[in-house]
């Protein structure tokens, strides 16, 4: 048998009436609720609009400080928080009223003297209505992470690390700041999926995405951008922080080899960074093919290594070998 208990679910009683509130509190206890009491509406208003606030709430429509109608129109017209699901209590019959209760945010009603069960039947409704709502919200959710994120590597896909660059040059007009992008392409990646298969090729697609994550900056955008190659965005370096950021990575991916289930694999990673200064900037295609540029000049020099391409507008490239960059102990 099962010994751990259903937790308790929370609701707020908003009552003046001292007899009234003692037999919504008793029912609620017996039906296994969390209950909080309140006896003026702008505390009540207070619980309700803070964070930890119960998600359903028995209000009545007249009490000292605040009615339970002002309650329901100003939590309505939050713009952020949680669902809360409003009953209002009240000894009102007429339909006008009711239906005022209704267009100011309040989920439904019940009328006193109120039946226990119909008390209950209501609350219900609003824990199904809760529950739905929260599974709605945990899918959008999970739909915007697809859409923005590569579901093999969990980290920025594509269209997301594209949408970052052209944000980044957008606070580069505006701020008159340099960044760097970076391509990181791992060498030989063609072998590792022939040799091992393909789930190894998996295996290390995600570890090299671990060490990446663990060499940049907070601020810094991380993307898959196709296959085995990878984009950074870094906001705010120059030449030098661009190619420190490059060798961190190049050289924490080559330290140790990948564990995988077909067997250990060394792995290494070229790299090429192009920038944008704040006198020369560059549209997002042209940093693209420069660090393109720049990556294939690694791959042709041996591998295993950054280079670093000229300003826009120029035709040089400015090469790297590894170790020949200071490494800091923090990100550039």
């Amino acid at each position: 048998m099962n010994s751990e208990r259903t937790p308790k679910k929370r609701v707020l009683i908003a009552e003046d009436d001292a007899v009234s509130r003692h037999v919504l509190k008793s029912f609620l206890n017996k039906w296994n609720y969390d209950v909080t009491v309140e006896t003026d509406g702008a505390a009540a208003l207070r619980i309700l609009e803070s964070d930890d606030s119960p998600r359903l709430a028995v209000l009545d429509w007249m009490m000292p400080g605040m009615e339970g109608v002002q309650i329901c129109q100003r939590i309505r017209e939050r713009k952020k928080g949680p669902y809360i699901y409003l009953l209002l209590l009240t000894a009102r019959s007429e339909k006008r009223d009711l239906l005022r209760g209704l267009e100011l945010g309040a989920d439904d009603y019940l009328t006193k003297p109120f039946d226990s069960e119909e008390l209950r039947a209501r609350l219900l409704v609003g824990e199904r209505i809760l529950t739905l709502q929260d599974d709605l919200i945990a899918a959008r959710e999970e739909l915007r992470f697809r859409a923005t994120h590569d579901v093999l590597t969990g980290i920025a896909n594509r269209a997301a690390v594209m949408d970052a660059l052209r944000g980044e040059l957008s606070r580069q007009v505006r701020e008159q700041r340099s960044f760097g992008v970076i391509l990181v392409d791992i060498d030989h990646f063609k072998n590792v999926n022939d040799t091992f298969g393909h789930l190894c090729g998996d295996e290390v697609l995600r570890w090299v995405t671990r060490r990446m994550k663990e060499c940049v900056r907070p601020y810094d955008t991380l993307g898959r951008y196709g296959g085995e190659e990878f984009l950074i965005i870094a906001p705010d370096v120059d030449g030098n922080g661009a190619l420190a950021l490059a060798e961190r990575i190049r050289s924490i991916v080559a330290s140790k080899p990948v564990v995988t289930q077909g067997g250990e694999v060394s792995v290494t990673v070229s790299l090429g960074a192009a920038l944008s200064t704040s006198t020369r900037s560059a549209d997002p295609q042209m940093l693209l093919r420069l660090a393109d540029q720049a990556l294939y000049r690694a791959k042709d020099n041996g591998r295993n290594r950054c280079e670093l391409a000229a300003a826009p507008g120029s035709t040089a490239l400015a090469s790297a070998t590894a170790g020949e960059i200071p490494l800091k102990p923090g990100p550039s």
